[in-house]
């Protein structure tokens, strides 16, 4: 089953006799689900199917929906003004006996001019909020613009689970390398270990033999790094299962990298030799950059 990402876009768009929209929905990552509108004034009635179509679809992220309405070009003609036109006349008359009271002939206006004048003429911009049609129409939009929505993240998800399984089979290799060079430096150090205990034997008499096999089981467990690549291991074994679930599992792969993260600062302390530190270095940064991919995942 794929993986889903909480990243992706959609939008659906369309129109009736008079009115055109467009709804979009923006997602990003996020701790848990949180839904922010931008919805046109009058049409606060579509926020609670908008917020129970995206609940029901998405258990995290960060998603913004907005829709935006315009007039169609044509579907609403200027029309006259009547009181405006009134108020026109009457200040054009005014002006006129003025000007015949001091002598000054003026040019009597043409229709033209009077329809031009400022409201005269006029466009109903209103958006019909109150259409029992166009409001079925945006409601139906929802359930496209979820659906798009859920493909966008499923196709980004597809590629974080390719990509989180090549981080995964590269933290393998790095712990069979780890283990090869714990064995090698363990095979060193008991050598060097030996050797030393062999000088300090030859040269004390009285040594305690029991205090000396407990500082060697001591400087023994600490070199030891066999459990940490040992739950490395079922780390490993449960990330692929996790990849392999249905549902989110964003959550889960969060945690399990931190657990990751926690056995590879305890394999770089332990280590023995500079080889095996190398490693460890290198898993570190592979972890780092599989949490990273991690916290797109739903």
């Amino acid at each position: 089953m794929p993986l889903n990402s909480m990243t992706g876009f959609a939008d659906h768009s369309g129109t009736d006799e008079e009115t055109s929209w467009v709804w979009e929905a923006r997602s990003v990552n996020g701790r848990g689900l949180e839904i922010r509108l931008r919805l046109p004034d009058g049409f606060e009635s579509l926020e609670p199917v908008v917020r129970t179509a995206v609940s029901k679809a998405f258990s995290r992220g960060n998603i913004s929906v907005s829709l935006k309405l315009g007039r169609r070009t044509g579907a609403a003609a200027p029309r006259l003004n009547p009181a405006v036109l009134e108020e026109v006349i009457s200040g054009i008359e005014q002006a006129s006996t003025l000007a015949a009271e001091r002598g000054l002939d003026l040019m009597p206006p043409t229709i033209a001019d009077l329809l031009s004048m400022r409201g005269v003429m006029e466009t109903d911009t209103r958006l019909p909020s109150d259409s029992a049609e166009l409001m079925a129409a945006l409601k139906a939009g929802i359930s496209d613009l979820v659906s798009g929505l859920k493909e966008a993240r499923a196709a980004e998800g597809a590629s974080l689970q390719s990509i989180l399984s090549e981080k995964l089979d590269t933290i393998t290799r790095l712990c069979a390398d780890a283990r090869k060079a714990a064995e090698e430096s363990g095979f060193r150090s008991g050598e060097v270990l030996r050797a030393r205990l062999q000088t300090i034997l030859d040269n004390t008499a009285d040594m305690d033999e029991s205090r000396i096999a407990q500082e060697l089981a001591v400087i023994a467990v600490k070199a030891d790094v066999s459990e940490e690549l040992d739950r490395l291991d079922a780390h490993l074994s449960a990330a692929r299962d996790l990849l392999k679930q249905d549902g989110p599992v964003g959550r889960k792969l969060d945690f399990l990298t931190q657990e990751f993260n926690r056995e590879a600062n305890t394999l770089c302390s332990k280590a023995g030799s500079t080889d095996l530190k190398s490693v460890g270095l290198e898993l570190k940064v592979v972890i780092d950059q599989m949490r990273e991919q991690v916290q797109n995942v739903e």
